[in-house]
Order: C-alpha cells, then structure tokens, then sequence
C-alpha cells in the first residue's frame, strides 16, 4: 500500500476518504495521489486542440490547484507527500488513467451511503470502478476521526475463480493484523448444506498458513442481507467482497450485489477484483 489514490470533488464525502487514506498513509508510509476529474463536453472541443484549449478547462484548471492547495495545508496531512492531478475524461477513465500512469496499488472513496456516489461518483460510474478496478477498492460512508480495523468479513462462493481475491484480502488482513471473518451467505436460491460449504471455505485455508481466519455459513433471505446482518452480528469494521471485472459479476455477486452494498451498507466497504 504504497501509492493510494483518492478521487475527489472536494465534497464533505470525498474528505471523509481523504481523512482515512492519510492515516493509513502514515501507518504504511504510503504516498498519497489527489485526483479531480474535469468531465467537460466532448462536442465543443476542437478536433486539432485539446481540453486544455478550452477557457472553461483553464478556469477550472485553476480553481481545483487552489482547492488542492487548501486540501493539502490540512494539519492530518502533514508530514505525507501528497501528489495532485486533474484529468480531462469521465471519472472512470480518469481514475483508470491515473492508476495505470503512476502504478497505484489502492484506491480510497467516499461516498453518500444508500443515496449512491452522489457527485463524486455518479450512476454508473460507481459500478465500473468499483467492478473494474485491478487494485483494490475501499469506500468510506463517514468521517473517521480514528480509522481502526479489528474485525473484518471477508463474502465469497469460494470457487476456484474467487481464489485470487481471497489472497489479496488475505494479505491486507495480514498487513492491519486483523482477525479475517470468511463468510458464505446461503439462500434458499444457491442453497448449499452447512458440511458442503464448509469443506469448500477449508479448501482454501489448506493452501495458506494465516492464523487469523474464522469460517462462517450465513442463512438469509438474500446475499446482501445475509452480509450486512452477520457484519452486525459480529460488529465489523470492514466488509470486502471480491469483483469479476469487466464480465460482470462472479456467480456469487452477481447482478447488482456489489453496488447495492457498497451503497446500502452502513461500513466500509473494501472490493477486490478477480
């Protein structure tokens, strides 16, 4: 967790993210990348001048580096080095854009809660970069003062494809030191029985030495029910699930799942891709 990323519209929701990013910066002596997306309209750019052509593009050039200027003088950001930039495409391809360009290993996000990504993220824009994104994902819904992370969920099927996800959670738990829930929400649509389902969670444990793990099989009317009401039961600081990517969804997410939690879930939220 050496480069973090964090989107911003310098909305009280993106800072929330920002907050977070900065004390894990300091945990992990991670640099932080700043990122505002300038999304102006294609139509009225010149096919042989760019964005930055555009008097609009300079005036809002402008006024987001004396925001960043603003943003980087807060006292919870001192003593970190904090990069800025401004990209001239949709958020996604933005987002997309930076992490390729400066290899960023995780992205911070805030967000709205149940009302969605508003402004910062905004329809589906939230679905692609939480589904696509090859790093992973954390999604704040509110300010913490002290971001601490002793009890974290990990849902999954746990197929052979949800393998590599698994590894990825299994080492950030191991970066905070923190107790791992591996849970499986089953529904009367996906039913499994309890043996089956815990031979295939087992199966995983077999093929790493983490200690930290403990293996739960959930019942509930669906799978996001089923994650959020056990991340109560156990008073969770975290939830993460894994992504499929570009070609939707895993059998286990599938549909809208993803979203619908990350939206709908009152905790953080952490996504790892496939």
């Amino acid at each position: 967790m050496k480069k973090i990323l964090v989107p911003t519209d310098f909305s009280e929701q993106a800072e929330n993210a920002l907050e977070v990013a900065a004390q894990l910066a300091k945990q992990h002596h991670s640099e932080i990348y700043l990122l505002n997306v300038l999304d102006l309209p294609l139509h009225e750019v010149d096919a042989l001048s760019t964005y930055r052509d555009l008097p609009e593009a300079m005036f809002f050039m402008k006024l987001a580096h004396k925001k960043f200027k603003k943003l980087k003088e807060k006292d919870y950001l001192q003593g970190i080095t904090v990069h800025e930039a401004i990209e001239f495409h949709d958020i996604f391809k933005g987002i997309y854009h930076v992490c390729e360009k400066n290899n960023i290993d995780f992205i911070i996000m805030g967000s709205h809660g149940a009302s969605g990504f508003k402004e910062l993220l905004i329809g589906s824009n939230t679905e692609k970069v939480v589904r696509t994104s090859e790093v992973p994902v954390l999604v704040v819904k509110k300010r913490h003062e002290l971001f601490k992370i002793e009890s974290f969920v990990f849902a999954s099927d746990f197929k052979d494809e949800s393998k590599v996800p698994f590894l990825k959670a299994l080492k950030f738990a191991e970066s905070f030191e923190v107790e791992m829930h591996l849970l499986m929400v089953v529904t009367a649509n996906k039913f499994i029985t309890t043996a089956e389902a815990k031979a295939r969670i087992q199966g995983f444990l077999d093929t790493v030495t983490h200690s930290y793990c403990t293996i739960h099989i959930y019942n509930d009317e669906t799978i996001e029910k089923g994650i959020m009401n056990f991340s109560q039961s156990v008073d969770a600081d975290l939830i993460g699930m894994s992504t499929h990517g570009r070609q939707g969804l895993s059998h286990f997410f599938n549909g809208s799942i993803s979203e619908d939690l990350v939206n709908h879930a009152r905790r953080p939220v952490i996504t790892f891709k496939i």
